[in-house]
């Protein structure tokens, strides 16, 4: 009687890529969920079956909530991760802002990464460290090519004036109705640095 092998069970090759749809869907119930609960109130599990997958599929992708979370707020973002934002000028820049401020998701979403600063606080914090961090340096570039066109007084912080920027995007945020046109946010902005002598 001769022994015969059976035959080796076929196998998936190796860095098989992960469907994109899943990918999106993922992301999408989890931007929903912050939005409609807050970060505090969403779960791997309601992220899960609102995409309509398993916990692992999500687990295989994110290693926790918080990486979830980032992830699904910067999908929003229309430039990928990898590009360097660099804005030619201020003008430019607010145009951006006002046409990402004037959609009524992300207010929503920004309000939700703000408001977790106390029940989540690694949500923003992570947040900062990583895109955010990324987005700030870009917006320094473009108020320092702005100071030295002459476009901001030369003895102008521009820390400080960053921070006052992120201070007037927050109290239109919360002062200003979410079907405001990317215009009038453009016109607020503005009004908000030419009140520290900026000259577009």
């Amino acid at each position: 009687m001769t022994d015969t092998a059976p035959p080796a069970p076929s196998q998936r090759p190796a860095g098989r890529p992960r469907s994109q749809e899943v990918d999106a869907a993922i992301l999408a119930a989890a931007l929903d969920l912050l939005i409609e609960r807050g970060a505090v109130l969403t779960s791997i599990e309601q992220v899960a079956q609102r995409a309509g997958v398993t916990r692992a599929t999500v687990y295989r992708r994110f290693p926790d909530k918080t990486a979830l979370l980032i992830q699904a707020i910067e999908s929003v973002h229309q430039a990928p991760e990898s590009e360097i934002l660099d804005w030619p000028d201020i003008d430019r820049m607010l145009t951006d802002w006002a046409t990402y401020l004037s959609m009524p998701r992300n207010r929503s979403m920004l309000r939700r990464l703000y408001g977790a600063v106390d029940d989540y606080p690694e949500l923003l914090q992570t947040y900062r460290n990583s895109h955010g961090g990324r987005r700030a340096s870009a917006e320094l570039a473009t108020l320092s090519r702005a100071r030295d066109n002459g476009q901001l007084p030369p003895d102008r912080d521009l820390s400080i004036l960053q921070q006052v920027l992120t201070g007037a995007i927050l109290h239109h945020l919360g002062a200003y109705p979410d079907s405001t046109s990317a215009t009038d946010v453009k016109t607020y902005l503005t009004a908000v640095l030419q009140q520290v002598g900026y000259h577009p």
